[in-house]
C-alpha cells in the first residue's frame, strides 16, 4: 500500500513545487524589471523615487515606487512572501520523500562513502543549515557591501560545497543539494530579512515615526541576490534529467561553469531592463556553455575504457539480467518498485536495442544506474555494455 501511495505523493509535491516556484520566480523577475524601468518624474511627488505606466490584458497600470514609504499607509497592502515559503516547504518535503525515505537508493552511494541512513540525512541537513549561516555571515560582513566581491566569494563557497557533495552523495543527490543550499538561502532571505524589514517599516509608519531607510536597502540587497541565484537553482533542480552532466568525471566543475552562465544571462536581462544592451556578455555566456560542453565530452571519452573486440549479445544479456531486471521488468522484484521505471521492460531484447542510447547515458556515461549501484556493477562491466552499444547494439 505504501509503495502505491509514495509515487502519488511525490507527484503532488513536485507539482506544488513547480507551481509555487513559478509564482515566486515570476514575482522576483517582475520586480527587478520594474525597478529597472522606474523613471523619475520632474515636478512630481518628492517622496516618489519614480513611476511607470504599463498596459497589459486590455488595462492600464500606474506603478509608483517610494524612496522609503508613502506618507500614509494604504488600506490594502499586498505582501509577496507565501510564494517563497511554499516553494521551499514543498521542495523540502520532496527532498524528504525521495532522498530521505529512499536514502539507500537515491541519496547514498556506498562506492564513495558507506553512510548509514541517519548519517546521510544528518549531513544533508547540515549542508543546508551551514550554507545559510555562511551566506548570511558574508552578507553582514564588510564584503557584503561590495556586490562583485561578495558574489565571487559566495560562488567559491558553493563550488567547494559542490565538490564535497559529489564525493559524499550520489551524483544526482549532490547536484540537488547544491540547489537546495541556494534555495534555502533565498527563502531565508525572505523569511529572516526581507519580510521582517518590511514589517518594521510598516510598524514605524503606524507609530507615526519615520522608517529607517537602511531596512529597505538591506531588503533590496537580499532581493537582488535572490534574483541572480534563481537560474543556477533551476539548473541544479533539472540536472537529474541530464546524466551526461551529473555523471561527468568533472561534474562539480561543470555545475560551477554552467551556474556562471546563469548569472551572466540574468545580468544581461537586468541590464536590458535598464535600457542597456550588452551583446558581449551574452556572447560570453554562450561561449562558456559551448566550451564547458566540449571539455565535458572530451573528458568523458578519455575516461571510458572501451574494449576493442566485438561484444556478443549473450554477454550483454547476462549483464542486464544481473544488474537491471529487478526493476526493469514486467513484474519488478525490487522492494518499493511496482512498475518498471519509464515503462522499460529489459527482459525483452527488442526493448534493450531500442533504448540503447538511454542505457549508454544512464548506466555507462553517468553511472546513475543501477540506483545507488546496489548490485555492484563494475567499471569493466559498464565499459563492456558501452562497447556493445557503440558497436551497434546488435541483439543477434
Amino acid at each position: 500500500m505504501i509503495a502505491d501511495i509514495v509515487p502519488w505523493l511525490e507527484l503532488a509535491l513536485r507539482w506544488l513545487h513547480v507551481i509555487t516556484g513559478i509564482a515566486w520566480i515570476g514575482a522576483s523577475f517582475y520586480f527587478v524589471w520594474l525597478d529597472g524601468n522606474i523613471r523619475k518624474v520632474e515636478g512630481g511627488n518628492p517622496l516618489v523615487a519614480g513611476e511607470l505606466w504599463a498596459v497589459h490584458g486590455g488595462g492600464f497600470y500606474h506603478n509608483q515606487k517610494y524612496l522609503v514609504a508613502p506618507a500614509q499607509l494604504p488600506p490594502h497592502l499586498h505582501w509577496f512572501k507565501y510564494e517563497a515559503y511554499f516553494t521551499w516547504i514543498s521542495g523540502f518535503l520532496l527532498l524528504a520523500v525521495i532522498y530521505y525515505i529512499g536514502a539507500d537508493i537515491y541519496l547514498i552511494d556506498r562506492a564513495k562513502l558507506a553512510l548509514s541512513v541517519p548519517e546521510a540525512i544528518g549531513i544533508s541537513l547540515a549542508f543546508l543549515i551551514v550554507g545559510w549561516l555562511i551566506y548570511d555571515g558574508l552578507c553582514r560582513s564588510p564584503m557584503g557591501k561590495d556586490g562583485p566581491v561578495f558574489g565571487a566569494v559566495w560562488f567559491l563557497v558553493l563550488t567547494v560545497a559542490g565538490y564535497a557533495l559529489t564525493r559524499i552523495f550520489s551524483d544526482r543527490a549532490a547536484f540537488l543539494h547544491v540547489g537546495a543550499i541556494v534555495g534555502t538561502a533565498m527563502v531565508a532571505n525572505v523569511f529572516f530579512i526581507i519580510i521582517p524589514n518590511q514589517k518594521k517599516v510598516v510598524a514605524s509608519m503606524l507609530a507615526g515615526e519615520a522608517p529607517d531607510p537602511r531596512l529597505g536597502l538591506q531588503a533590496k540587497q537580499r532581493s537582488l541576490h535572490n534574483n541572480y541565484m534563481t537560474l543556477p537553482v533551476l539548473l541544479a533542480m533539472i540536472s537529474n534529467h541530464f546524466p551526461m552532466l551529473t555523471g561527468s568525471p568533472i561534474n562539480w566543475l561543470l555545475l560551477a561553469a554552467l551556474s556562471i552562465c546563469g548569472v551572466m544571462i540574468r545580468h544581461v536581462f537586468n541590464l536590458r531592463h535598464r535600457g542597456e544592451i550588452n551583446y558581449g556578455l551574452a556572447v560570453a555566456s554562450a561561449a562558456v556553455f559551448v566550451f564547458a560542453t566540449l571539455i565535458a565530452i572530451d573528458v568523458q571519452h578519455r575516461a571510458e575504457q572501451t574494449p576493442s573486440v566485438q561484444v556478443p549479445f549473450a554477454t550483454v544479456r547476462a549483464l542486464v539480467d544481473k544488474h537491471c531486471i529487478m526493476c526493469h521488468a514486467a513484474h519488478p522484484t525490487h522492494a518499493g518498485i511496482s512498475v518498471a521505471p519509464a515503462g522499460l521492460d529489459f527482459t525483452r531484447d527488442a526493448v534493450l536495442h531500442a533504448n540503447a542510447s538511454r542505457i549508454l547515458l544512464q548506466a555507462v556515461m553517468s553511472k546513475t544506474m543501477p540506483l545507488g549501484n546496489e548490485t555492484g556493477m563494475t567499471d569493466v562491466e559498464r565499459a563492456t555494455l558501452g562497447a556493445w552499444i557503440r558497436q551497434g547494439a546488435h541483439i543477434k
